[in-house]
C-alpha cells in the first residue's frame, strides 16, 4: 500500500527540492545510526531541509563529521537501509494519526453520557492497541518509500559547525551542529 502510495507521488517526491529533502532526511537518520555506535546513551534529535540537516544533542563535533562522513560512503555504497530510523518523527506521526483515528472510530455514535463512552471504553482500547501494532511497520514504510531517500546520488558534506544555545525556561545549554550538504 505505501510502496504504491510512493508511485502515485512519485512526481512530487522526485522534484529537486523534495528530493535533496528527502536526501538529507536520510542522511540524517543514518549519521544518527553511526553516532550511536560511537556515542553509548545517546540522546539526539535531528530535522532536515534542502541544504543539509541540524543535530540537536550533545555530541563532540569531530564524531560528528566522522559518522556523517561514514553514513555518506556507507549509502552511496548501496548501504540505503540506514536512511530509516526508528525514531524519526515520521513514526511518531503516523502512531498520533492512528490512535486518534481508532479512538474517534471507537467513540463514533455514542450518545454525550458517561455510561454509553464507558461502554465503548474496551473497544476503543483495542482499536487504540490494533493502531499502536500497525503504525510502528507503517512508519518505517512511509519513511523508506516517501519521507526519506536512501540513495544518496551526488549529495556531498560540506560543512559542519557547532553552537550552543541557551534554552528557554530551563536555561540550560543545548549543542546544535548544523551538517551542510551540496548536490553536485
Amino acid at each position: 500500500m505505501i510502496e504504491s502510495l510512493a508511485k502515485f507521488s512519485s512526481p512530487v517526491l522526485n522534484l529537486p527540492f523534495v528530493r535533496r529533502v528527502r536526501r538529507n532526511h536520510g542522511l540524517e537518520h543514518a549519521t544518527i545510526h553511526m553516532l550511536s555506535r560511537r556515542i553509548k546513551n545517546l540522546s539526539i534529535a535531528g530535522r532536515a531541509d534542502s541544504s543539509g540537516f541540524y543535530l540537536y544533542g550533545e555530541a563532540d563535533t569531530e564524531k560528528v563529521r566522522e559518522a556523517a562522513e561514514e553514513a555518506l560512503r556507507r549509502m552511496k555504497s548501496g548501504e540505503h537501509k540506514w536512511a530509516v530510523h526508528p525514531n524519526c518523527g515520521t513514526g511518531l506521526v503516523t502512531t498520533s494519526l492512528m490512535t486518534s483515528l481508532a479512538a474517534i472510530i471507537g467513540l463514533s455514535g455514542t450518545k454525550n453520557n458517561g455510561n454509553d463512552i464507558l461502554n465503548r471504553l474496551p473497544l476503543v482500547m483495542l482499536l487504540t492497541i490494533g493502531a499502536l501494532i500497525v503504525s510502528q511497520p507503517m512508519g518505517l514504510a512511509l519513511q523508506e518509500h516517501i519521507t526519506t531517500l536512501g540513495e544518496p546520488g551526488d549529495l556531498e558534506l560540506t560543512e559542519i559547525t557547532r553552537h550552543e544555545t541557551r534554552m528557554p525556561l530551563t536555561g540550560k545549554t543545548m549543542t546544535i551542529h548544523r551538517v551542510n550538504t551540496r548536490f553536485g
